[in-house]
C-alpha cells in the first residue's frame, strides 16, 4: 500500500519570519516528521498549495479536489489549515473509492512537534484502515467532517449533532 500525501500549508507548516510575532508558511514539515519517526510504508509528498487556509480560493479547492480525484492512490492524506478544514474536506465528499484522511495543527509543528506527529500519525493510519470516504484526523480522534466542527475556545475539533 502507498500513500499520496499533499502538503497545503495552515499552521503545521508556519514559521517564524524575524519580523515581530509574524509567521509564514513555510516547507512542509511532514518530511521531517515521517523521516524522523521510521515510518516504513511507501509514501510520496506533493506540495500543491502554501498558504493559510483563511485565504484559500475557490481555485485553491478546486485544484485539491482535481489532485485528490485524478491520483491513481486510493489513500490519499492531506495536511491542510484547521480553520478551513472542514470546508475542504465537505468538496471531497462525492470523490468515491479513495480513503481522504485531512490532518493539521494547532500550533506549527517547527516550534511544538507533539501535536502535529500525533495528528499525522492518526491520519497515517487512518488512510490505511478505514473505508473510502472522507475523514479528519485531529486530536487523537476521527472526525465526519459533516458532524465536527473546530472548538477555537477550546483549541481542537470536537462532534457536533446532525
Amino acid at each position: 500500500m502507498s500513500i499520496k500525501i499533499y502538503t497545503t500549508g495552515g499552521t503545521i507548516d508556519k514559521i517564524h519570519t524575524g519580523k515581530q510575532s509574524t509567521y509564514e508558511v513555510g516547507a512542509p514539515q511532514i518530511v521531517e516528521i515521517l523521516q524522523n519517526s521510521n515510518v516504513i510504508l511507501d509514501y510520496e509528498i506533493e506540495s500543491i498549495i502554501k498558504k493559510d487556509s483563511l485565504d484559500f480560493t475557490n481555485e485553491d479547492r478546486e485544484l485539491i479536489y482535481m489532485k485528490v480525484k485524478s491520483d491513481i492512490s486510493n489513500n490519499i492524506l492531506i495536511t491542510h489549515g484547521t480553520d478551513t478544514m472542514i470546508k475542504t474536506a465537505k468538496i471531497l465528499k462525492n470523490i468515491t473509492k479513495k480513503t481522504i484522511v485531512f490532518t493539521g495543527s494547532m500550533y506549527p509543528a517547527k516550534y511544538q512537534r507533539y501535536e502535529a506527529v500525533l495528528n499525522i500519525g492518526c491520519a497515517i493510519t487512518a488512510s490505511q484502515i478505514l473505508d473510502p470516504g472522507v475523514y479528519i484526523a485531529m486530536n487523537g480522534r476521527i472526525f465526519d467532517p459533516h458532524n465536527s466542527r473546530k472548538n477555537v475556545n477550546l483549541n481542537r475539533f470536537e462532534e457536533i449533532n446532525k
